[in-house]
């Protein structure tokens, strides 16, 4: 079973957010526990806590479907120490939000050297960082994100996130999510099934298919290897539906969130009808 859904609006309330997956027909979602472009949000409510998990109850959605996104402000590697450690502590606050709501995951970009420090340095701020916000949380797991390596932003070489996991002492609390449209873009062609077959492996190698927890699943408007960051609707862009058909029939992803991502949210339930029917639903 894969957890086939969108990253959907919470606006009104996180306690939204599983209704609008609902209405799309998705087995699982994404969202922001707060505004993603701001550094402080008000607490979750009680109400907001007991309504999100009521309306999980009415979706049938499990922790495990459910796929959080932090703050796109946060850079856990910040070449500056009080820049990073703003960063730092609003990313534990993301976290216990994610705890407060009964959820599992939290998605985040690894971080930027901004180019004012090499890359090692910053891949070590990154994973002192999770160290830290694995102390100071309880049993979240934290997910970074394949990146398309556009501007300074690392995570766009496998190897890159292999060195971070590397560097985390509870390697229990971290795994990985493969953005498509991401590693197209830096490089990872999935467009055949041996290309898809390659990609894998050089996966498991470098990082380990058991920390592949979850998927984003965007077609890409940029160009393979261009390192810019696009995302299109699938079969739209640049990868084509094929590489989607050798996801959802790898049985190696079962059991982990598939959210879209895509520009068209008008079509997310024909997208995620597409999706199910590859995966075999």
């Amino acid at each position: 079973m894969k957890y086939i859904g969108a990253h959907v609006s919470a606006a009104g309330g996180v306690e939204n957010a599983p209704l609008n997956a609902m209405k799309i027909g998705a087995t699982g979602f994404a969202l922001f526990t707060k505004n993603q472009k701001q550094w402080v949000a008000k607490d979750l409510s009680e109400e907001n806590i007991g309504k999100f998990r009521e309306n999980m109850e009415k979706g049938g959605f499990s922790p495990d479907a459910v796929l959080p996104h932090d703050s796109y402000l946060i850079n856990l590697g910040h070449p500056e120490e009080e820049k990073r450690e703003k960063s730092l502590n609003a990313f534990i606050d993301e976290i216990k939000r994610v705890e407060q709501l009964g959820l599992k995951y939290l998605n985040f970009h690894p971080g930027s050297h901004l180019k004012q420090i090499s890359e090692e340095e910053c891949l070590s701020h990154i994973a002192a960082s999770l160290n830290r916000a694995i102390v100071a949380s309880q049993n979240t797991i934290l997910v970074i994100e394949t990146t398309a390596g556009q501007g300074s932003n690392l995570g766009w070489r496998f190897e890159q996130i292999g060195s971070i996991i590397d560097q985390v002492e509870n390697k229990s609390r971290v795994a990985v999510c493969i953005d498509t449209c991401h590693i197209f873009a830096a490089g990872y062609d999935i467009r055949t099934r041996e290309g898809y077959d390659r990609v894998m492996a050089d996966f498991d190698s470098a990082i380990g298919l058991d920390y592949l927890k979850a998927f984003h699943l965007n077609d890409a408007k940029s160009g393979f290897g261009s390192h810019v960051d696009r995302h299109h609707s699938l079969g739209q862009g640049n990868i084509g539906w094929e590489a989607f058909r050798f996801i959802m029939e790898d049985p190696r992803n079962d059991g982990i969130p598939m959210i879209l991502e895509t520009i068209e949210p008008e079509i997310w339930a024909d997208e995620i009808g597409k999706l199910k029917e590859l995966a075999g639903y």
